[in-house]
């Protein structure tokens, strides 16, 4: 019986390293289910507090020391969605000066179909805190286009081509990410639409998420349910947050929570990365790639073991 059980193990275990080395969504998918549910399994196990969690890559840490209290799969390369928009929105506060009007340009009018929008159109004047707010709450990708066109004009000191502008941006954000300590990842763009050579990790997402609450401004406008932006001519005049956490209506509310982002992709899955503070305890969580409900549980879950650790 002994040895059946060290059997087992040594085949959990050896999947597991294969999970950590290889990407589940270049298997056939019923050999990247099984290694998920036997993740899923070993999971409960080693921490029956975390027992159940259905994102492929996960993280707890404590916000003020940097100490990570749990993670899981949190060095494997993921794709972040739309939590991109922590590190351009970052970028965007430390370059922009908050009352400082933003013409949108052209740009408006490079939406894909589906893509999430906070209505903005060519023509339209918005402060950065406001633009700000309208890429981190209803999560606009016009949002996040105009925010890196502009940084980067007002870094090179003269108008540029829409796409050189972006891809401007786009070396600017890998360069603040390596900063920050997320070595591990790459940007291509300002959104987080997917892109094969977008990518991070669980880890450098949580540096990039610290840094950014760090930010009292950042941190005012995520932790926001609904955020006035004082009806800039044609915007929308509020911008209601995608974050359920923080929304006290919703039956996925938490208490103390106070951010930060949601994403998806088709490719990406539902991610998370959420916030909160209790008794003076701050913590940030990421949760990549997991399901549509399971991101809202699964930031639960890791919350609540935080707060206990």
């Amino acid at each position: 019986m002994r040895k059946k059980w060290l059997a087992i193990l040594a085949v959990i275990a050896l999947l597991l390293f294969l999970s950590n080395n290889l990407q589940l969504d270049r298997l056939h998918p019923r050999a990247a289910a099984l290694m998920n549910k036997i993740e899923e399994k070993w999971r409960g196990i080693k921490t029956p507090q975390l027992s159940g969690l259905e994102a492929h890559a996960v993280l707890v840490m404590d916000q003020d020391s940097g100490k990570v209290l749990y993670a899981y799969n949190d060095k494997k390369k993921m794709y972040p969605a739309s939590t991109t928009k922590i590190l351009t929105a970052l970028i965007l506060l430390e370059k922009g000066d908050p009352d400082e009007l933003v013409t949108i340009g052209g740009e408006a009018s490079l939406r894909t179909l589906g893509e999430s929008s906070s209505g903005l159109q060519e023509g339209d004047r918005l402060s950065v805190q406001d633009l700000v707010a309208a890429m981190m709450l209803p999560s606009g990708n016009d949002a996040a286009r105009t925010a890196a066109i502009y940084i980067a004009e007002k870094e090179m000191g003269h108008k540029l081509e829409t796409e050189k502008a972006l891809a401007y941006f786009a070396e600017m954000m890998n360069q603040r990410a390596k900063e920050l300590g997320a070595k591990n990842s790459h940007f291509v763009n300002p959104h987080g639409l997917h892109h094969p050579d977008h990518y991070t990790t669980a880890q450098d997402m949580a540096a990039i998420a610290m840094a950014a609450m760090n930010n009292e401004l950042f941190q005012t406008i995520v932790s926001a349910p609904v955020y006035d932006n004082h009806g800039r001519e044609r915007t929308l005049s509020a911008y209601h947050n995608r974050n359920k956490l923080i929304q006290p209506d919703n039956e996925w509310y938490f208490k103390g929570a106070n951010g930060v982002k949601t994403g998806y992709t088709e490719m990406a899955g539902y991610c998370l990365v959420g916030s909160a503070v209790r008794n003076d305890k701050a913590l940030i969580t990421v949760v990549l790639h997991s399901t549509e409900l399971g991101v809202w549980s699964d930031s639960i879950k890791l919350l609540d073991f935080g707060f206990h650790s």
